[in-house]
This record gives C-alpha cells, structure tokens and sequence, in this order.
C-alpha cells in the first residue's frame, strides 16, 4: 500500500517506513505530524485518486529531526567589469518517518 502525497509544493510516493526528506516543518524531533493533501492511494491492486486530493485521507508520520541539505556556491561574474559575488546556501529539510496511510 502506497500514497502519493503534497507537501511543501512538492509531491512524493510514500509507503509505512519510509523515511522522506521534505521541506522544512514547524515541529521538534518526536512530533506527530499529519498530510491531509493525499492525490492518490493503492490498496488491494486498486488506485483511488482523487480530484483533486482524496476526502477523508491522511498520512501520519514521526518527526525525526532537522537537518539542513549539502551547500550550494551562487557565484555570479560579470567579465571585465570587475564584478563578483560569493554566496552560499544550504536548504533545511524535515526528516519525517511515515508510520501510517488512512484512507
């Protein structure tokens, strides 16, 4: 049994267990927390979508901790102008364990 799920604009295939990276969420390490944007859900070989998210439907999963992505270098140049600029930044991401799929 799998679902498909929104979050922070974007969509993953999630299924119990699994540990997903999302966009950073306002919880602590040990909080609850619940998708209600659920698009789809297979069960028993059957795909339920919904229209355009499924009533009733929702994810439940563990927060496990914060954690920020690997760095990324923003480095803009223009030649012969004598102009540079340095930036780096790293994403903050959720580390979320899924427990459970209700729909």
């Amino acid at each position: 049994m799998y679902a498909i799920i929104q979050t922070g604009g974007k969509q993953y295939k999630v299924q119990a267990g699994d540990v997903i990276f999302v966009e950073k969420l306002s919880a602590n390490a040990g909080d609850s927390v619940t998708f209600d944007q659920v698009l789809a859900v297979s069960k028993d070989g059957g795909l339920t979508t919904g229209s355009p998210t499924i009533a009733g439907a929702s994810v439940t999963g563990k927060v496990e901790q914060q954690v920020k992505g690997e760095k990324i270098i923003v480095f803009k140049y223009k030649p012969k102008k004598n102009y540079k600029r340095k930036q780096g930044h790293r994403q903050p991401y959720t580390k979320v364990t899924i427990e459970s799929i209700k729909a």
